[in-house]
């Protein structure tokens, strides 16, 4: 008589990852291809992906799809693009297709895209970061991976601003990384990171940048800068600022004055700056967005009082 083999069960749960693994490591692990397949078809397993099986049934949470996607590509494959930049806490993400995941391997190794999983073969596969189990790509690599990719210019703004604002990555460093990397479906991100180098850190902002720039009867506007008094002692940091005439320009959404801490903020901001003669304009990303013909007429106003008053005692450092 046939002796049925002993499984451990305790270490089939350890070799899962988020409940997926590899229909190799099952055999491995003792069971047979006929018990995996009772199991899938009594509905207690699922194949999740190509040689993945999943232990929870159907794959639910994007973790466990993300794993799945992970162990289809196979050793030292990196978790990168969305996925990867959502891990690294990043909120300002495109929505992605369900189980969508991008895994890079070595430029060595052939393992083919079967969607929602695409595979991209490197050169310059990263060290990857380990969150919540999965291997991720460095958040400065995981960025641009995922911008490459989008189309909508907004979107590539509103992620990289995110990963630059919140001191995930700098400026410096996305430069470096996309003049290194993979040249395909950069021109929009090389277009996003001249932005953020001339200081720009979110959508509106951008809006206003190329406003500003078709405006040829206003002076240069600086992103972002610090505005110290004649003794270095900090005032204030407007989102834009014209240095010939000390006007400066605010940009306030809904979003953030709908914390009252954040609007109290902006008022004591705004006595301090018109409490040094400073002139202040302001917006809302609505108006940048839909309303652009009054935006210019208000700018050119407000350009127009600054120029006739005497220029404010204040100096513009660069961002912080």
């Amino acid at each position: 008589m046939r002796r049925r083999r002993t499984i451990d069960w305790i270490a089939v749960g350890q070799a899962a990852l988020h409940d997926q693994i590899r229909h190799a490591d099952l055999l491995a692990l003792g069971l047979s291809s006929s018990a995996i397949t009772r199991r899938v078809h009594a509905g207690t397993w699922a194949r999740s992906g190509y040689g993945v099986i999943s232990l929870a049934g159907r794959p639910r949470t994007r973790e466990q799809r993300w794993a799945a996607a992970v162990l289809y590509a196979g050793p030292g494959a990196v978790l990168s693009g969305v996925a990867a930049a959502r891990l690294h806490g990043l909120e300002r993400v495109p929505g992605d297709a369900e189980g969508a995941a991008l895994v890079l391997i070595d430029h060595g190794r052939h393992r083919i895209s079967r969607p929602p999983v695409t595979i991209e073969r490197t050169h310059r596969l990263p060290t990857p970061i380990v969150v919540d189990g999965l291997p991720i790509a460095p958040v400065v690599r995981a960025v641009l991976d995922a911008a490459r990719r989008l189309v909508d210019l907004d979107e590539i703004r509103a992620l990289l601003a995110e990963a630059v604002q919140r001191g995930k990555a700098s400026v410096r460093a996305l430069r470096t990384e996309l003049d290194q990397g993979c040249q395909r479906g950069t021109s929009r991100v090389r277009q996003v990171l001249g932005e953020l180098e001339d200081g720009v850190r979110s959508v509106p902002e951008a809006w206003a940048r190329s406003l500003v720039a078709a405006i040829p009867q206003l002076s240069t506007m600086v992103w972002n800068p610090r505005l110290v008094l004649e003794d270095g002692t900090w005032l204030a940091d407007p989102d834009g600022w014209m240095d010939d005439v000390g006007l400066a320009w605010e940009i306030h959404s809904f979003r953030h004055h709908a914390d009252p801490a954040a609007f109290d903020a902006t008022m004591r901001r705004h006595a301090r700056m018109t409490g040094r003669e400073v002139h202040v304009v302001a917006h809302t990303p609505r108006q940048l967005r839909d309303d652009r013909a009054t935006v210019r007429a208000d700018l050119l106003a407000a350009y127009a009082v600054a120029a006739r008053r005497p220029r404010p005692a204040v100096r513009a450092l660069p961002p912080r």
